[in-house]
């Protein structure tokens, strides 16, 4: 990799964690970034919102942690297979990563319904596809169909070893058929398919609860920062075995 230039923010509060402060590590925004750079900073623990790749970087909390799945060895759960069952006779559709009106429409209405107060309402076209891609990043998105109808958009990101989950919204009135889970089951098969080794779900936040699903797709891997490498999630879920974890890795 070449020599590349970080910056880390001042504290501001935290966006899972209410309670405490947050510090970013950011990638210079001037710097030449591609695809496969990216590939080799996800690795690293990097994620990227739009063009903007960065990493938690914080004093005394490691709850942010970055994970990964080899595809190979997932076994989806019973309820993650009744899951897939709900959607059985989807239409899954790959598109280009462009505007599209009718994601738009959707993305709207899932903003509105989901996160009233999380600071995306009024979302213009142009935030609403730099959010979402990089003009240095292989991205597409997924549409789901029932009966003909949108249901979910999934963004995805396509890289050497593996593909990498970037925001899924649906139909809010979808919601009891849990569109994010067969999203993300979606996208191992499609990783599995494509004969590539790797999954990249983004951050568990143990003490968030829309952000500790991740721990439901096994066997997971976190990245440790203190020992700048990939270790297994231990196959117990309890918080008490999370909050161990952190504790150590703090240490």
């Amino acid at each position: 990799m070449n020599r590349i230039q970080l910056y880390l923010s001042h504290p501001h509060p935290c966006s899972y964690l209410t309670e405490k402060q947050a510090k970013t590590l950011f990638l210079d925004p001037r710097a030449d970034l591609s695809n496969a750079l990216y590939g080799q900073l996800i690795d690293l623990g990097f994620r990227r919102s739009g063009a903007m790749v960065y990493r938690p970087e914080c004093d005394r909390c490691n709850q942010c942690l970055p994970t990964r799945l080899t595809v190979d060895l997932f076994q989806p759960r019973r309820s993650q297979r009744r899951i897939i069952e709900k959607w059985r006779g989807v239409e899954a559709i790959v598109r280009n990563a462009e505007f599209n009106a009718e994601h738009f429409a959707l993305y709207c209405r899932y903003i509105n319904a989901r996160h009233p107060d999380g600071g995306m309402n009024n979302t213009s076209e142009q935030q609403y596809i730099e959010f979402l891609t990089a003009r240095w990043c292989d991205t597409f998105f997924v549409e789901f169909r029932l009966g003909g109808q949108l249901a979910a958009v999934a963004v995805t990101d396509r890289l050497a070893q593996g593909l990498s989950a970037v925001y899924t919204f649906f139909d809010p009135d979808r919601a009891k058929l849990s569109p994010g889970v067969f999203a993300i089951l979606w996208q191992i098969g499609e990783t599995r398919r494509l004969g590539l080794p790797r999954f990249y779900l983004g951050f568990l936040v143990p003490g968030c609860r829309k952000m500790a699903y991740k721990a439901e797709y096994r066997p997971l891997q976190i990245f440790n920062y203190r020992k700048q490498k990939w270790v297994p999630l231990d196959g117990r879920s309890s918080a008490p075995f999370l909050s161990t974890l952190l504790s150590r890795s703090e240490g």
